[in-house]
């Protein structure tokens, strides 16, 4: 009887599996620069106060509601071209992506969702009694830093890995995007958000009519982002819905780049490469007077609660998300990966930090103390889920590394002509 049961971790299609090879080389760059931003923020924060002066510096027209401080012009401005670009990802994937099969669609969303609630009742568990707005720091991935933490670690471990890695991101970036939209919209101005409607509409108009003008598009995405702002929700929502209105798909049915993926190839690196890191620069930046005060903060149990909610949360969730997958449905993991694999790709999804870090804003402001707790809590949790899973994985790249080395040899012998293979054969018997 034949075997009817499906894999999970298998590769995707060759134009999924080859275009998630380009964005995968973006936004491994854009890691490093995510990186770098980092350890500049935190260098700035502890030397003198000109950072948080710069951070701080309002500017903008009040009467438009856009007098901001320069973190939040990074947070909110900058930050929408990471979620237009995310917008882009996630309504390609499900258009014309691997994510339009249910089947495949199934362990990723899986998986996030997994990877969203554990480290939230984890938050909540350690926060009860406390403060309990931030329950939704720990439960995002930034895929930029953790492919950059991917590529350091290897080079041999399978593509199937990496494109799930990918693909639970982006599904991650959604349910970002659905608690941001609901959860942290305090006040909500119903005219400013009708009014919002009407640049977004003749954004999504131009754009079906396949118009690929600057001039035209990016005004009306300002005015779309201004009023979104003025209505109270945060106004990265506003780089959402703009890429939602954009098509995935030619009208011709030629089999080349539509308009979606020509929009993402045009913003992707202005995002990875300038949008993120200086929303990172300026958000990660925490002041810690000596170790003293850097372990008084581990202690509290909002800085506990996102450290564990993304080291040990997100491992269980996304671990135990794709077990039950496993488990209860017609799946196994493919034959190529070992449940040792999805350990560590788990525990590399526990590095969260762009988004965290703007839920973080939004849950408790910036500049107090709290405030603080939650950038120690991000940056440790992200820290300890990144070298954990650089631990796991390297064991298994080292194994992957030399099966691929035993398979090179042996496809170089089969190249050699038979003869020579039998003229070494004969002299080896004389």
């Amino acid at each position: 009887m034949t075997d009817q049961r499906s894999r999970i971790f298998t590769r995707g299609t060759w134009p999924e599996a080859s275009r998630i090879a380009d964005v995968l080389r973006q936004e491994t760059i854009g890691g490093v620069l995510l990186l770098i931003a980092t350890v500049a923020a935190l260098i700035a924060a502890n030397v003198g106060d000109s950072y948080a002066r710069l951070r701080d510096a309002s500017f903008g027209p009040e009467s438009l509601h856009l007098n901001l401080t320069t973190g939040e012009w990074a947070a909110d401005g900058l930050l929408a071209i990471f979620f237009f670009v995310a917008g882009l990802e996630l309504k390609r994937e499900f258009v014309a992506g691997d994510l339009r099969e249910p089947r495949r669609a199934a362990l990723p969303i899986a998986a996030a969702l997994g990877g969203m609630v554990v480290p939230a009742l984890i938050f909540v568990l350690v926060n009860l009694g406390g403060s309990l707005k931030g329950w939704a720091i720990p439960v995002a991935t930034d895929i930029a830093f953790a492919l950059a933490v991917l590529a350091v670690i290897s080079t041999h471990l399978p593509t199937a890995l990496r494109t799930f890695l990918l693909t639970l991101a982006v599904v991650d970036d959604l349910l970002a995007i659905i608690i941001i939209a609901i959860f942290y919209t305090s006040e909500l101005d119903i005219v400013f958000l009708m009014a919002a409607a009407v640049p977004i509409a003749a954004f999504g108009a131009l754009a079906q009519a396949r118009v690929r003008s600057g001039w035209l598009l990016i005004p009306l995405a300002l005015v779309a982002w201004a009023l979104v702002h003025a209505s109270g929700v945060h106004a990265t929502v506003a780089g959402v819905l703009l890429a939602f209105t954009v098509p995935v798909l030619r009208r011709d049915g030629a089999d080349k780049p539509g308009l979606a993926e020509h929009f993402e190839h045009l913003t992707r690196p202005l995002s990875s490469a300038i949008a993120v890191p200086i929303f990172a620069f300026f958000s990660a930046g925490v002041a810690v007077a000596g170790f003293g005060a850097l372990f008084s903060s581990l202690g509290e149990p909002i800085t506990l609660g996102i450290i564990l909610g993304l080291f040990v949360g997100k491992t269980v969730g996304v671990l135990g998300a794709t077990w039950l997958m496993a488990t209860f449905t017609r799946a196994d993991l493919d034959d190529d990966l070992a449940w040792l694999d999805v350990l560590g790709l788990s525990m590399l999804a526990g590095v969260g930090f762009t988004v965290s870090l703007l839920i973080g804003e939004l849950a408790y402001g910036v500049g107090s103390d709290t405030d603080d707790q939650v950038k120690v809590g991000v940056l440790v949790g992200s820290l300890v889920s990144a070298v954990a899973a650089t631990i796991v994985l390297r064991l298994r790249e080292r194994q992957y590394r030399l099966i691929h080395e035993r398979e090179s040899r042996d496809d170089n012998r089969d190249d050699i002509p038979d003869v020579y293979q039998q003229d070494e054969t004969d002299s080896s018997t004389d």
